[in-house]
């Protein structure tokens, strides 16, 4: 093919690319949710290197897609669950970005009052009902929160984020079992940047192609591109009818990459730069920025102008962390056990 021929369909296939699927202000909603997720845990990792960030921390760096999609395909009254890289979660859902470093902080003003740290971010207001640093055992609790909304008829559902090592775990067999034979209203998500920790998933499963796994319980199951936002939110938007017509659970494999290491501590050196740099060239903040701009929603100065209004938010979320105080000693005595709001009597 001669050089302007290549040139034409590089340029074609360019504006393919970017034809709009959704609307001007979805786009620009993911632009500026998935730069926050990114600038945050941009400053995250270096506050960790500083060691005013201590403990345990995964970053979300490459992965924004998978919330950022998700949340325009749902409701504001459905639940959420996920692991231990939890910081993106309830970014997206709307917590107030100070309430998470603060978490990180270990202050008393964190959406865990200080308790929980990065893996355990908990923030009833927007439904967002934790990260959990147990490997897999989000998974029943997932599908528990589901049956709980189908038990009360109340037509909203839970989805149940995971990375790809925790179906290794028996209980996302078992909690898939139960929640096909219910019929329960959640939608099973498992996060494959390819690695669990540092090992890949080819050196730890025969099935690959782990969307596959679901199939044993006859559960409708589909691979997604969660590189790309638009598929994420058409994915969740089609699971989401399933699960409030009656129909039941469906097992999403987002096949995203993370950037970082598995966490702070992990120099990432299992995998090759060129890896890197070919995910790294299919961005999805960069791919959303392309077609807001392909359609002239906005111009570059605008989204420069974007970027730094969430920097300052990020620096005024650290503001308000390291000026916020620690918990009092007395708090190591609360919020162990609730009491319940009905008579309960043991035989």
């Amino acid at each position: 093919m001669a050089t302007k021929e290549k040139a034409k369909a590089k340029s074609t296939k360019a504006k393919v690319q970017a034809e709009p699927k959704f609307s001007k202000e979805t786009y620009m909603w993911w632009f500026e949710n998935m730069k926050l997720i990114r600038r945050f845990e941009e400053k995250t990792g270096q506050l960790y290197g500083q060691q005013k960030i201590k403990g345990f921390c995964h970053l979300y760096i490459g992965q924004e897609a998978c919330v950022a999609g998700a949340v325009t395909a749902l409701t504001k009254d459905d639940k959420w669950i996920t692991a231990y890289r939890d910081h993106a979660h309830p970014l997206a859902l709307g917590t107030d970005p100070g309430a998470v470093m603060a978490e990180m902080y270990a202050k008393v003003t964190g959406c865990s009052k200080g308790k929980g740290g990065s893996m355990h971010m908990f923030d009833k207001s927007v439904n967002f009902v934790g990260g959990h640093g147990i490997v897999g055992g989000q998974v029943p609790l997932g599908a528990g929160l589901a049956f709980a909304e189908k038990y009360n008829k109340t037509g909203n559902l839970c989805i149940c984020y995971m990375g790809d090592g925790a179906v290794r775990q028996g209980a996302f067999h078992e909690a898939l079992n139960m929640a096909m034979s219910w019929k329960l209203p959640v939608i099973f998500v498992i996060e494959n940047n390819g690695y669990a920790m540092g090992t890949s998933v080819s050196r730890t499963s025969n099935v690959q192609d782990l969307y596959k796994l679901g199939s044993a319980y006859d559960m409708p199951s589909f691979p997604v591109d969660a590189m790309s936002v638009e598929n994420v939110h058409t994915a969740v938007a089609e699971a989401a009818e399933r699960a409030r017509a009656g129909e039941g659970p469906t097992l999403l494999e987002f096949r995203t990459y993370r950037y970082k290491g598995h966490s702070m501590s992990d120099p990432a050196k299992y995998r090759t730069k060129e890896e890197l740099e070919d995910y790294k060239g299919r961005d999805s903040i960069e791919a959303v920025a392309a077609t807001i701009l392909s359609n002239g929603w906005a111009t570059e100065e605008d989204l420069l102008q974007i970027d730094e209004k969430i920097k300052q938010r990020v620096m005024d979320a650290v503001k308000f962390a390291e000026e916020s105080p620690f918990p009092d000693p007395s708090e190591l005595y609360t919020d162990i056990y609730v009491e319940p709001d009905y008579p309960y009597v043991m035989d």
